[in-house]
């Protein structure tokens, strides 16, 4: 079965909103076996959300909507699906009554415009929104289904999880989907090209049967590997499938499941009640942030020194003045000792230092923009690597994949010492 996905705001048209809701919504989907066919974003424009609508259902079953749900002017979708569908507004008491409970600690919130939120179009399903005031509407015309959702992510994932998934599943799928319709299942590599690493999989990619589609996902030095299946194998057949390339790619393999570098890190460090700090310059606390953002990170994750300045590196981490005078900031020495004093003063079990030049200035010829240090220092000792991101591209990205690099080599550390 194929659903489409229209995200309906003119914020996501002129970049000032990112789409990830489609993304997520794409991966909820395949996991109960619908293929998402096709996502569209339009504007808040009754013609080109009623010519998306037509488009979307000339192509699929079930479509899927996001945005414009909201009480102001601009937000024109529920009256637009109401001249699709040819129903009118009508007052619906639940989701009144859900309404006012929601803002009873807000009586400011409680005014004529969020009134007409428990307007609904009669001949739509409304089913539940638990964390806001616009209700998820489903509409069901010539056995072709459309879900319109509130665009806000926190608000569309839970609708979705709780409402649209189950609903989907039951009444539109009518049955509970078992395994076998659509599998995707993705590895990550690393320390490979990807031309390398298709000639090095060469044959068994051509032994696979037609029902199978390899992809290869290159980011930032990580190749998502991701094999699916679209209705025939099980589940049983996609593992086999991956059991018999495993031998082939193990010296490159980082994870047998698609997780975040951090989750990874983290689930290691945790099974093995170990510990890790950091200390960043280039960086400046990027590392710090994506550990520190998962739920549990306290038991494995202690803090950090982001020393961006040599005094800081001096006077918090003790770094050698020495070091920094004859080395400079940006060397081998300097990453060296601020991992090992971080680790030192934190008692931690694992430090990673970085220092480097983002750009766009400040490079030199023996150290151009891109150029990063970093070093991983463990209970047998220090290790530092020199990386080269390349000048031309922005500082967010040489910091972004300076970040990704010392966490990978972090993992490979630890999954090789345990």
């Amino acid at each position: 079965m194929r659903a489409e996905i229209i995200t309906i705001g003119d914020e996501l048209l002129i970049g000032q909103v990112v789409d990830t809701n489609s993304a997520w919504m794409a991966q909820r989907l395949n996991e109960i076996g619908i293929e998402v066919y096709q996502i569209t974003s339009v504007h808040d424009n009754r013609e080109h959300i009623l010519q998306a609508l037509d488009g979307a259902f000339s192509r699929v079953d079930i479509v899927l909507t996001t945005g414009g749900l909201g009480p102001t002017k601009d937000d024109i979708t529920k009256h637009v699906m109401c001249a699709y569908f040819g129903t009118s507004l009508v007052e619906d008491s639940r989701v009144r009554e859900h309404i006012c409970e929601l803002y009873k600690e807000r009586p400011d919130v409680l005014n004529r415009l969020t009134a007409t939120q428990w307007l609904v179009p009669k001949s739509a399903i409304i089913l539940p929104n638990r964390v806001g005031s616009a209700p998820i509407m489903v509409f069901s015309q010539h056995s072709k289904f459309l879900i319109a959702m509130p665009g806000v992510p926190h608000e569309m994932k839970i609708a979705m999880l709780e409402q649209v998934l189950p609903y989907v599943k039951l009444k539109v799928r009518g049955e509970r989907l078992e395994a076998g319709d659509i599998i995707h299942k993705t590895m990550l590599l690393t320390g490979i090209p990807e031309s390398k690493l298709a000639i090095l999989i060469e044959e068994w990619e051509k032994a696979l049967p037609a029902s199978m589609h390899l992809a290869y996902l290159p980011k930032d030095g990580i190749i998502r590997l991701r094999l699916s299946s679209y209705g025939e194998a099980t589940i049983d057949e996609i593992e086999q499938r991956l059991a018999d390339l495993r031998p082939l790619i193990a010296e490159f393999l980082l994870a047998a499941e698609d997780l975040p570098l951090e989750v990874i890190l983290g689930n290691l460090l945790k099974e093995h009640q170990q510990t890790i700090v950091t200390a960043e310059s280039c960086t400046g606390g990027r590392l710090a942030a994506v550990l520190n953002a998962q739920s549990g990170s306290s038991a494995y994750y202690m803090g950090s020194v982001v020393a961006y300045d040599n005094s800081v590196k001096e006077q918090v981490l003790g770094v050698q003045h020495d070091t920094l005078m004859k080395w400079g900031a940006v060397s081998e020495q300097t990453v060296r000792e601020m991992a090992e004093r971080v680790r030192f003063l934190m008692h931690a079990d694992y430090a990673i230092a970085t220092s480097g030049i983002a750009g766009p200035t400040g490079g030199t010829d023996d150290k151009p923009v891109g150029t990063v240090w970093i070093a991983w220092a463990t209970p047998e000792g220090t290790e530092a690597e020199r990386f080269h991101f390349g000048t031309a591209r922005e500082r967010e990205q040489i910091t972004q994949r300076a970040v990704t690099a010392a966490l990978v080599r972090m993992i490979k550390i630890i999954s090789d010492r345990l």
